[in-house]
């Protein structure tokens, strides 16, 4: 044979290997209905009840992850979707590869993230019967799901997965999971699935009533000391430049809640940044002032209101959300608005009958930024201080740095002293607080937008948790940056026992962790090591400069805490600048 037959023949054994392949099974459609919903990654760890998906993945395009565990599994998916705005998938099998991804989906059903999760089960007759690795998954999902469904037909398992995704997608985004029992999966089936369709029962809305809407926007123009504070349904509805121009035109100071951050450029005078137990003291000085609060995508978590008999005390509140159960949950709704947050902005911009005036309240806000700004002291001859490393690192990165976190002070510091421009750049988990969020998730940021750099700011501690996911980002060669903000302990906890438990410091402090920067070479990652500031610049350059992943074990003042501080159930408008102040 002839070398151009042979390059001829090998060419043709490429394109029938690639080529979409006839549905014949469960598993097939369930494959084909994630190609059909524009699927180009799935995060998974393979097993025994899910490998015939697995299989049929294998003749796909679409590109499966291999994690190194079923919960960086689910984080990866998570922040897949945060930074692409469509839903990301992960995938594991029954029993412990299930329970294993519940921590990434409950993550992901706090903070509103569109996941879907696919798992495998045990034959449906051996369901109820103690199978090994059988565990009611529904049964264990569904309070931490948007909607979860047991397959059982091959014939409709495509649709079932189609629709899993459009309502992960939909409306309030949210996880959904389906469970596939393997012999649904391996069952034959000549039902090719359609693109993902909502259930006919699923409607969700989109305007709000426009009665409402202008007695909301009535409210706005009489107030005196308006304030908007922005939620993280602002960014997943699209509707970050529609904010912008609103408070723009009219002039009302932006306050931005923790999954907000990145809705409204923080650079702008406008902005008052975060708000919240550490958010700054005059965006909480203004929340406690204010007589009219437009609150956009937002569910009044009680780590941004404290106690909710102080919050925004003396405000009209007018709550614009898609989802009808979030309204006058935790804070009471004066003026009401259900609807989708891009589209009601546009319905108060049109309804609104002038400006407030708000002179004299931008003056007090200015007047507030001048009392209480972020500042914190930083002497060359003490430890490195972790807000000054957050700094650096800012100013070396573009604008559209996504930045990921695992949860505790480091997580706080990110969000500090960060200066947020642009939306789906701050990645981390809000409501649950999983430590050990960052690393996986910053290799779903990645795969999600390859062409910008990503960070991780970490902790000790919760690096310690899923820094096997190295191993994933070696392997695919991940140009992610981890920067290890190391003080030997769990700070956050720390921080609380120096506060509120007499200084006793039970099961915070970890002084036995292995040096993170050895630990990336062992891994085949490059190791950065900062003990000094005269070390921090080079470090940032070589970090950032490697094409590949690398980890910065910073050791930062072990003795730093985190201020402003709301104690938990406090004023917001009482928050403590110091210790001394709790």
């Amino acid at each position: 044979m002839s070398g151009e037959q042979t390059q001829a023949s090998s060419e043709t054994d490429i394109e029938t290997e690639t080529a979409p392949r006839e549905v014949e099974t469960g598993a097939d459609a369930v494959v084909r209905s994630l190609e059909n919903a524009g699927v180009e990654h799935v995060f998974g760890v393979q097993g025994g009840a899910i490998m015939p998906v697995y299989d049929a993945l294998y003749h796909s395009e679409i590109r499966h992850v291999t994690m190194a565990h079923e919960q960086g599994a689910a984080h990866a998916a998570d922040a897949y979707g945060i930074v692409s705005g469509d839903p990301g998938v992960c995938m594991a099998t029954s029993g412990p590869g299930a329970t294993n991804l519940v921590t990434g989906i409950a993550d992901a059903n706090m903070d509103s993230d569109p996941v879907v999760a696919l798992t495998g089960q045990v034959p449906t007759e051996f369901v109820g019967n103690d199978a090994f690795q059988e565990t009611d998954t529904i049964g264990v999902t569904g309070p931490v799901t948007k909607a979860n469904v047991f397959a059982d037909d091959s014939d409709t398992v495509g649709t079932d997965v189609g629709t899993a995704f459009a309502l992960a997608d939909r409306g309030r985004q949210g996880p959904t999971l389906v469970d596939l029992p393997k012999d649904v999966t391996n069952g034959d089936t000549e039902t090719t699935p359609g693109v993902p369709e909502l259930p006919d029962t699923y409607d969700p809305p989109e305007t709000a009533d426009a009665e409402a809407v202008s007695a909301a926007a009535e409210e706005l123009v009489r107030a005196d000391r308006p304030a908007i504070l922005a939620g993280g349904g602002v960014i997943k509805a699209e509707a970050s430049e529609a904010l912008r121009s609103f408070a723009k035109e009219h002039e009302i100071p932006v306050i931005t809640t923790m999954p907000g951050t990145g809705a409204f450029p923080e650079d702008h005078e406008l902005s008052l940044e975060i708000a919240g137990m550490h958010g700054t003291g005059y965006a909480n000085m203004a929340i406690t002032v204010t007589d009219c609060l437009l609150a956009v995508g937002t569910r009044f978590d009680d780590r941004l209101t404290g106690g909710v008999e102080t919050f925004a005390p003396d405000a009209q509140i007018i709550h614009v959300d898609i989802d009808p159960a979030e309204i006058s949950k935790n804070i009471e709704a004066d003026h009401p608005l259900v609807g989708d947050a891009k589209a009601v902005l546009g319905q108060l911009a049109d309804a609104m009958p002038g400006s407030p005036s708000t002179d004299a309240w931008l003056k007090q806000c200015e007047t507030w930024k001048e009392e209480y700004p972020m500042e914190y002291a930083a002497p060359e001859d003490e430890p490195v201080k972790p807000q000054y490393l957050v700094e650096r690192f800012d100013e070396a990165t573009d604008d559209d740095t996504i930045v990921t976190t695992g949860v505790g002070q480091h997580q706080m510091w990110a969000w500090q002293y960060w200066t947020w421009k642009v939306p789906r750049t701050w990645v981390t988990s809000h409501g649950l607080g999983a430590m050990g969020y960052g690393l996986p998730s910053a290799i779903g940021a990645k795969f999600a937008a390859p062409e910008r750099d990503v960070v991780c700011f970490d902790g000790d501690g919760s690096f310690l948790m899923t820094c096997q996911g190295l191993s994933v980002a070696v392997r695919e060669n991940l140009d992610i940056t981890v920067v290890v903000l190391n003080n030997d302990a769990i700070g956050m906890v720390r921080q609380w026992q120096d506060a509120f438990f007499g200084e006793r410091h039970m099961a915070s402090e970890y002084p036995w962790v292995p040096e993170f920067d050895t630990l990336a070479e062992a891994f085949g990652a490059r190791g950065f090591r900062i003990d000094t500031y005269d070390e921090v610049d080079e470090v940032i350059e070589e970090a950032m400069g490697y094409d590949g992943p690398s980890v910065v074990d910073a050791h930062i003042d072990p003795d730093e805490n985190v201020y402003p501080m709301v104690p938990s159930g406090g004023d917001n408008g009482l928050f403590a600048l110091t210790e001394g102040q709790l």
